[in-house]
């Protein structure tokens, strides 16, 4: 070998040692020139381009186009890449991956072609499935004649049976118990909810097609669709976890998918103090007024943690009681032995057969319930809801969207008058009045924390206007730590509330020191 040749070789070896990539991915650069390819390396990272060596090169060929998926352009991402301060948060693909997309996409194929039916047979358990799963596969892959080393074959493995199996490359966030939201801006671009941050995720779907078959599995499993001409769903998962999706023509830059996760053991209220939403006082007193049968609305904006709150409160309630839950997606994780689980339906191709919050509020009056407790009311369920309330069905819970305490009673009356009935606001004010007894609202804090900041007795009418009453409210003065936490806390106003006397009559007393202002 010439000296020339043993240079070239040795810049070779160097600059794959540098770099992750094939120096020939990148733009410019040539296989055959080992000066083009440090070149276009030094120019990719910023550094200075070294000199031409003193030997003689062969002619160069033409430039190779840039690798599909780098992004490129001006957007975020790639702002981010470019700056020293944002590093780039995906991996560029190189040819082993490439070349592993490939082995990946032969053995799927001849996986499904040997399993067949047995995927969707219903007598076979989950775990019988997972084993069959995983035998064949092994098989599949040692008839492949590219050989694979260890590591690359149980990658291979894993994605293959996340995607037959589970929800495809977003099935370890799933698993990821740090992770409570999975959000999917097409099939190339994943965030996270981490940590009450969002947070890019190293992982993307195959094409579309791929996150068009993942999103499919989800909704049918519960009897739902997903197309052009119904391009909108909500669905969940097996357990509990609640499902939107929207795909083309609504959603413009491909189907977009997103999963707020349930934890697999339910908070409880002691969590809920663990993580400062709740203060042991305020949490006495919640669950006081759970038992003492008030009728409760839980307020707040999106993703402020409306339905664990629920849960949480529907907990207190006693195991002698019968229990009927309506919601549009079944997430309600109650422990007590007599719970009927009901759950609203979308109308099918022909625009039938659709069954609403409203139709089950109404049904659920005739099903003898000691309480009923409604996912979220959105629409004209508002006026049956309050009509329950005030039937005798002390003790009722839902959720419904606000900014406050206050836009909680001004949502519900915009509500009732969804209904369609021509009654007057002070008729309706009244029924409010007279049917809701206590709030709780919560918000998401800046630092990404949950936290109940109101719980507010709903007392009377004076006028026209429904009074309220804090009885404990979040304190913002203490501020912030060094890292942006908040140091706040939910404290009592040294006000007592009026409906303790309903409370008594249903044999729970609370102790008055509880609404002491200056109790820490």
């Amino acid at each position: 070998m010439s000296l020339a040749d043993r240079l070239a070789a040795a810049r070779r070896e160097q600059a794959e040692e540098a770099v992750p990539q094939d120096p020939t991915d990148l733009p410019g650069a040539d296989a055959t020139s080992p000066a083009a390819a440090a070149t276009a390396l030094g120019a990719a990272s910023g550094a200075p381009r070294p000199a031409a060596p003193a030997v003689a090169e062969q002619p160069t060929s033409a430039p190779v186009p840039p690798v599909p998926g780098i992004y490129t352009g001006s957007s975020s991402a790639a702002r981010a890449a470019a700056s020293d301060e944002a590093p780039l948060t995906r991996r560029v693909p190189t040819r082993h991956d490439e070349r592993l997309e490939q082995i990946k996409s032969t053995v799927h194929t001849q996986l499904l072609q040997q399993l067949g039916p047995q995927l969707y047979d219903a007598d076979m358990s989950g775990d019988e499935l997972d084993q069959r799963v995983r035998t064949v596969l092994a098989d599949v892959l040692s008839t492949q004649d590219k050989p694979l080393s260890a590591s690359d074959r149980q990658q291979v493995t894993v994605e293959i049976t996340d995607d037959i199996l589970g929800y495809g490359p977003i099935e370890p966030y799933l698993r990821d118990e740090d992770v409570s939201e999975v959000m999917v801006n097409g099939h190339d671009n994943i965030w996270l909810e981490r940590k009450g941050k969002l947070v890019a995720a190293d992982a993307h779907f195959t094409d579309e097609a791929h996150l068009r078959r993942v999103i499919d599995k989800i909704v049918s499993r519960i009897g739902r669709r997903v197309d052009e001409s119904s391009p909108m769903v909500d669905a969940r998962l097996p357990d509990g976890s609640r499902v939107n999706a929207v795909v083309p023509p609504l959603a413009v830059d491909g189907s977009a998918l997103t999963i707020r996760k349930f934890a697999a053991d339910p908070l409880t209220a002691l969590n809920l103090i663990s993580f400062g939403s709740l203060t042991p006082q305020s949490c006495d007193f919640i669950e006081a007024a759970v038992r003492g049968r008030l009728n409760i609305i839980v307020s707040g904006g999106t993703g402020a943690g409306k339905t664990t709150t629920l849960n949480v409160l529907s907990s207190f309630i006693p195991g002698d009681e019968r229990i009927v839950t309506i919601e549009d997606a079944a997430e309600l994780q109650l422990k007590q032995d007599h719970v009927v689980r009901l759950e609203s339906r979308p109308a099918n191709i022909e625009g039938k057969g659709a069954v609403t919050i409203r139709d089950l509020v109404k049904n659920s009056l005739r099903m003898r319930p000691d309480r009923i407790i409604v996912g979220e009311v959105r629409d004209a369920s508002a006026l049956d809801m309050l009509q329950a309330m005030n039937t005798g069905h002390d003790g009722s819970i839902c959720t419904l969207h606000s900014n406050g305490p206050r836009d909680t009673l001004s949502r519900m009356e915009t509500m009732v008058l969804m209904a369609g009935m021509d009654l007057p606001m002070r008729a309706i004010r009244e029924q409010v009045a007279s049917a809701v007894d206590l709030i709780v609202h919560q918000a998401r804090l800046k630092d990404g924390s949950r936290r109940i900041t109101h719980i507010t007795e709903v007392e009377r009418m004076e006028g026209d206007v429904i009074t309220l009453q804090d009885i404990f409210v979040y304190d913002n003065s203490l501020g912030h730590d060094a890292d942006g936490n908040s140091l706040g806390r939910l404290r009592p106003t040294g006000l007592r509330p009026k409906f303790l006397e309903k409370m008594a009559h249903a044999n729970v007393t609370v102790d008055p020191l509880m609404f002491a202002a200056d109790r820490i």
